[in-house]
């Protein structure tokens, strides 16, 4: 299977390509491969499907921390526009794209516990989830699609200067997005503990 991995140059994704490669035809993409995507420019995702995958995997989404006091209007639309409505553009470009059977694996988010900043990235992370389940039943010609969830990861934790162990070592995350690809599940969200 020939599989689009977006934003291949990140912790989780690096570790989705290690997954998946030995499997599978791997094209990564990120803002600076000869293959470029950017969630916050739906133009430029375009360029993924000139490729002819098989199936997609974006791992290039996030919603950084800040406290609710501090959020401008401008973040909010730009967090809003990257995490959650860029992933949207990608499934729709997706579901008009892949062959039959095609897979689309999706970044939400979560956490354990409720932190402060982490606010709008609660929101984007809810409707993401909420988007994958009712736009499962809409695809047609056996499509799917599917999200991880990951909270914390072992690695970004320990480079914080945190406890790993209260993470997710990102080996296992990516076995999550492995398993959603190549599976058959198709609405579901997926936490890796």
């Amino acid at each position: 299977m020939k599989i689009v991995v977006l934003g291949a140059t990140g912790l989780v994704g690096r570790a989705v390509v290690a997954a998946l490669g030995p499997r599978h035809e791997i094209v990564p993409v990120s803002r600076t491969s000869p293959v470029r995507a950017d969630l916050t420019d739906p133009s430029s995702l375009d360029a993924l499907f000139e490729t002819g995958p098989d199936a997609v995997v974006c791992c290039a989404a996030n919603v950084p921390l800040r406290p609710l006091g501090d959020l401008t209007n401008g973040q909010v639309l730009d967090d809003l526009r990257g995490k959650l409505l860029g992933q949207v553009a990608l499934v729709r470009l997706a579901a008009g794209r892949l062959p039959d059977g095609g897979s689309i694996t999706l970044t939400g988010g979560t956490f354990t516990e409720s932190i402060p900043g982490s606010g709008l990235g609660a929101l984007v992370n809810a409707g993401l989830e909420g988007f994958v389940r009712s736009a499962a039943a809409e695809l047609t010609r056996g499509l799917r699609v599917n999200a991880v969830s990951p909270g914390w990861i072992s690695e970004t934790l320990e480079a914080m200067g945190e406890d790993g162990h209260r993470g997710t070592p990102v080996a296992v995350v990516a076995e999550a997005y492995r398993d959603l690809v190549e599976g058959d599940a198709n609405g579901t969200t997926v936490r890796p503990r």
